[in-house]
Parts: structure tokens; C-alpha cells; sequence
């Protein structure tokens, strides 16, 4: 008999708890933002905007979304801010539907270049709607070559310029972007979905006044709900919100933006602060220690919470590796890295991340172990002795510092 969803979700808890996540693109939400997230605002359904809704009673869902704009506002130094995306694709979809008609030229980072679906894949909307160009990283040093992007940009002319990543690991230069985009006559776009809580902990480079819009997602670094937001100009404004709603979607989650804005409370505390820093300082812990055991890092290392790893010189594709060190207990993503030449189904590298085991507790001892970890299994894959040894190791760790 099939297990009932009480008792699959416990089943995810114990996971959760028993296992070294390195996702990228994951974290965990504080109880309170769950809470949040399952409160009884589920319940509510409403269409339209503070004060010029489509439904009765939403006394209480128009404060708390005006509470989540102001304090969204101020953190993210933002002259206007929609909260209400229910995530980043969507979200990225109103963002061109209010600055693009269809046919209309971009330019965003190859999807094998570290770039995002949303920022012109063939097979997304993006791609299939708007007329995207596609830019890279340079092929020996892995790092965004500005120069060359802005000669891509005087010469295609596009309306939109996107900036951000999904698996670069340096810090990007908004400013350059902005003079780009200006060169260009376009539209600068920071997705900033990766590193939102770097920026506002201090740790990477606010894209306002920049960008023109900013598009982040609540969780990740923000350790926040699933859910995203638009920031912009103030001059985009109207344009924004009439492409949120009614453009790409109905009603808000209301609960969501609860949390949203909890989430956002929290990030202006000086211990969030802190956070984001020991972030980037277990990020670049573990970048050491992974070189040291002669893991081939892209770019040499990292600036922020994710780092980039060619498998080629250990004989092992990216997909081999995921289902080893998952085996043994440590979950990260297979992940292509630029100029790969392997399928995206099995690529050659693996991506990894610090945000999850970062919001437990560890510190940098914590991450060469979990190197250590990683090499063991990376050496031999195949050995149940070693996964089991490895294993029982992620056990002794994650004990030390429960998910709460």
C-alpha cells in the first residue's frame, strides 16, 4: 500500500535532516517563514492590489502586502517593488512582456555558459518569443568577458540586456553592465535570484541604480519562501505591475508574501549579515580544500556561494558523480560547465553549494571534511565500502548540526 503524504513528508524530514545538501539553489526556510507559508492566508484569494482588489476581505492581506513593499523597498534600495510573482520564471516573463513586444532583439548568458532558461534558451519561452543572443564566458579563464559583450551589444542593438547566472561563481559587474546596456540604448535586467542574499548581507555589489529591473527569488541565498519579486525604476513602475497582473498571473499567494516578507525583515538583521558573510567564507573554504585534493574549480574558485567543478580529470562524468555522492549521503547537481562538450543530461561537471550547510551551522573546518568527503567518493564511485564509510561519516556530521 502506498505510503500516505503525512508520512512521505516525515520521510522528507528525516532526509533533510540525515543528508549534507549542496544544492545551489536551495536552503532552509526559518520556522517562522513555514509557518508563514502554511498559514490560513492560503485561504485567500486576492486578484489585483492593495486597495484595488477584485475581491471582499482582504483587509488583512493588503497590509500584509503593503508591509512586504516597504520593507522589500529598503532592502533591496529599490524605488518600487511587486512581491507578488509566484516565481522566477514568471516573474522574468512580465519583466520582457513590459519592456519587449514579441520579435524584439535581447541578449542574456548562454544556459551552458552558467546563464538561465529564462535568459533566451531555445526551449523556453524566452527563446521561442524573443529574438535572444546569446553571450558567454571566455574559454580559458571562465569569467565574463565585458569587453566582448559590449561589442555584442553595439552591433545586435537589443532592446534588453540580461545579466546574472545560475552557475558562474564571481562576482558580476553591474556597473559595466550598466554602461553597457546604456551604450546600447537598452534595458539593463539583473536576475539576481542566486546571489540576492550575498547583496543585501553585504557581500556583492547592489545592481541598482545600475539596472533598470531587478528580478530576484526569495529563497536560495535569501532563505526565504519559494516565491520571487520585480524590483524597478521608478519610471517602470505602472508598466510592471500591469504585466504581473492581469499580464501573467491571477491572484497572489498571500501566504507567500507573508513569508516574503518575514524573509525580508529578516535579511535586515545584522545576524543575516553575518550569515552572508560565513557564506561566502565556507564557499571558499571548501574551493580550497576541493584544490587541494586536485578538483579542477572553474574559474579557479569562487566569490560567492557556489562553486563550479570540471570532473574531466577524474574519469567521471557529472551524472556519475550525483548519483555516487548521493548514495553516500551528499546531494549536489550534475552541471554543465562552458565548452562542454558532453550531453546536459550527462555533462561533465557538477555544481555545488553552501547556503543549506551554511544556515546549519558549519564553518569552514566543517567544509574540507565534507571535501574530504567528496574526494573519497569521487576516487572510487562504485565501491560500497566507501559510499558506506562516507556515508556513516554525513551521519556523524549532520547530528552535529540539526536542521531546526
Amino acid at each position: 500500500m502506498a505510503k500516505s503524504i503525512k508520512q512521505l513528508l516525515k520521510d522528507e524530514d528525516k532526509r533533510q535532516q540525515e543528508t549534507i545538501s549542496l544544492i545551489a539553489s536551495e536552503n532552509i526556510a526559518p520556522p517562522e517563514i513555514r509557518q508563514a507559508a502554511g498559514s490560513s492566508l492560503m485561504n485567500k484569494y486576492s486578484e489585483g492590489y492593495p486597495q484595488k482588489r477584485y475581491y471582499g476581505g482582504n483587509k488583512v492581506a493588503d497590509v500584509v502586502e503593503q508591509m512586504a513593499v516597504a520593507v522589500g523597498r529598503k532592502l533591496f534600495r529599490a524605488d518600487h517593488i511587486n512581491v507578488q510573482p509566484y516565481s522566477g520564471t514568471p516573474a522574468m516573463m512580465a519583466i520582457y512582456f513590459a519592456l519587449m513586444k514579441p520579435g524584439d532583439t535581447a541578449m542574456g548568458m548562454s544556459l551552458p555558459h552558467g546563464g538561465h532558461l529564462t535568459h533566451g534558451h531555445k526551449v523556453n519561452f524566452s527563446g521561442k518569443l524573443y529574438k535572444f543572443v546569446q553571450y558567454g564566458v571566455d574559454p580559458d579563464s571562465g569569467l565574463l568577458n565585458y569587453d566582448e559583450i559590449e561589442t555584442m551589444a553595439k552591433i545586435f542593438k537589443p532592446k534588453v540586456i540580461v545579466c546574472g547566472a545560475t552557475a558562474y561563481p564571481r562576482q558580476i559587474d553591474f556597473q559595466r553592465f550598466g554602461k553597457i546596456a546604456k551604450k546600447a540604448g537598452a534595458y539593463l535586467v539583473a536576475d539576481i535570484s542566486h546571489i540576492a542574499g550575498l547583496i543585501v548581507g553585504g557581500q556583492h555589489p547592489y545592481p541598482f541604480p545600475h539596472a533598470d529591473v531587478v528580478m530576484s527569488t526569495t529563497h536560495k541565498t535569501l532563505r526565504g519562501p519559494r516565491g520571487a519579486i520585480i524590483a524597478c525604476k521608478a519610471s517602470l513602475a505602472a508598466a510592471i505591475d500591469k504585466a504581473v497582473f492581469p499580464g501573467v498571473q491571477g491572484g497572489p499567494h498571500d501566504n507567500i508574501t507573508a513569508a516574503k516578507a518575514l524573509c525580508f525583515q529578516n535579511a535586515m538583521k545584522p545576524e543575516f549579515k553575518r550569515y552572508a558573510a560565513q557564506i561566502v567564507k565556507n564557499a571558499q573554504a571548501l574551493a580550497r580544500a576541493l584544490q587541494k585534493l586536485d578538483f579542477n574549480l572553474i574559474t579557479g574558485g569562487t566569490d560567492t556561494h557556489l562553486i563550479l567543478i570540471d570532473l574531466t580529470n577524474k574519469n567521471i562524468t557529472g551524472k556519475e558523480a550525483e548519483t555516487a555522492l548521493g548514495k553516500a549521503g551528499i546531494i549536489l547537481n550534475k552541471n554543465m560547465i562552458p565548452n562542454d562538450l558532453r550531453s546536459p543530461f550527462d555533462p561533465s561537471g557538477i555544481r555545488l553549494g553552501v547556503p543549506v550547510v551554511t544556515s546549519r551551522g558549519m564553518k569552514e573546518s566543517q567544509m574540507e571534511q565534507i571535501a574530504l568527503m567528496i574526494a573519497k567518493v569521487i576516487d572510487k564511485p562504485k565501491s560500497k565500502s566507501v559510499l558506506s564509510a562516507v556515508k556513516k561519516e554525513v551521519a556523524a556530521c549532520t547530528k552535529k548540526f540539526p536542521i531546526k
